[in-house]
């Protein structure tokens, strides 16, 4: 039988069954992936940071041919290349958008007079408030314990998401950490109101990347990612810890963004060791590679039964 729905404002919002967003993984967030989270009720995005933007116009094209549910696109501000991006979403016909990496000011408005609903990711309460403020529908409140590129003054998510709700009436979704009904009921005790997958995504059956990135999600423990250039230049990270990471984190590195030159090796070539696997800490809790809609499923049954045990 399947789970009693969960409604919120993020649902009625995105006109999605089930309150989850799926990150939106450079190269991996494509139709294959995105299209299967979309189909089983929940918010499946397609990635821009890849830059390839020819490629992503035929994912969504392919995602239209795959699931008549929702879709959306991300896009990672730091790594537009195209000037004419805001354009070529609209022109695609999307609804739904995601920003990051970037001032929301920078392109809210424009989104929005086009009829967009758009959510920003922020990692503290002032980048928060500053989407708020640039006329955001919704935001996507990151903990530093999530995978990928992350603000170098890194705050969790058991402090951020509530400092945030706090003090803003815009619906949150929260991110990092969560992978599970029991994270999603902790993430709601706090505040949010969805929330939003990525390694447990990334580590799905439907997931594109090599089966060794899955199988070393699978064995890792939640110490086995490391916070790589937390004094830049560039970004910080959270990424799978290797040799090569392991190395990166005593270190450093003088360009970051030189070690992922090797990306297509290390995504689907399976060499981890050529490049950086972005991976959040709740890898240490994934014990198994699964379908998303059976994911889904449970994560919906063990937030019921979660919330019902809960003392009163």
């Amino acid at each position: 039988m399947a789970a009693a729905p969960v409604k919120t404002r993020i649902t009625d919002m995105l006109g999605i069954e089930k309150p989850i967003i799926q990150a939106a993984m450079g190269w991996i967030a494509r139709s294959q992936l995105s299209s299967a989270v979309s189909n089983a009720g929940s918010m499946g995005i397609i990635e821009t940071s890849s830059g390839e933007l020819d490629a992503v116009r035929e994912e969504i094209r392919k995602m239209k041919t795959l699931t008549t549910k929702p879709f959306g696109v991300n896009v990672a501000q730091a790594f537009v290349r195209d000037p004419n991006i805001i354009s070529f979403i609209i022109d695609q016909g999307i609804k739904f958008v995601t920003t990051s990496a970037g001032d929301p000011m920078k392109y809210t408005g424009t989104l929005k007079d086009a009829g967009l609903t758009v959510f920003h990711v922020v990692p503290s309460l002032a980048g928060a408030l500053r989407a708020v403020e640039a006329g955001v529908d919704g935001l996507i409140v990151e903990g530093g314990e999530g995978g990928g590129f992350k603000n170098p003054k890194d705050v969790a998510s058991m402090v951020l998401i509530p400092q945030v709700c706090e003090k803003v009436s815009v619906p949150v979704v929260a991110a990092g950490g969560i992978m599970d009904g029991r994270t999603m009921a902790a993430a709601f005790a706090l505040g949010a109101e969805g929330v939003l997958m990525g390694t447990r995504i990334l580590s799905s059956a439907e997931s594109p990347v090599y089966a060794n990135w899955k199988d070393a999600i699978v064995s890792a423990d939640s110490t086995d990612t490391v916070f790589l250039n937390r004094q830049g230049p560039g970004p910080a990270l959270r990424a799978l810890r290797t040799e090569r990471t392991t190395r990166l984190e005593k270190d450093g590195s003088p360009n970051i963004f030189g070690e992922f030159a090797g990306t297509q090796a290390v995504y689907f070539g399976g060499d981890l060791e050529a490049g950086i696997a972005l991976t959040g800490q709740v890898a240490g809790r994934i014990t198994d590679v699964k379908p998303i809609a059976q994911i889904f499923g449970e994560t919906l049954e063990e937030y019921h039964r979660v919330v019902s045990k809960l003392p009163r």
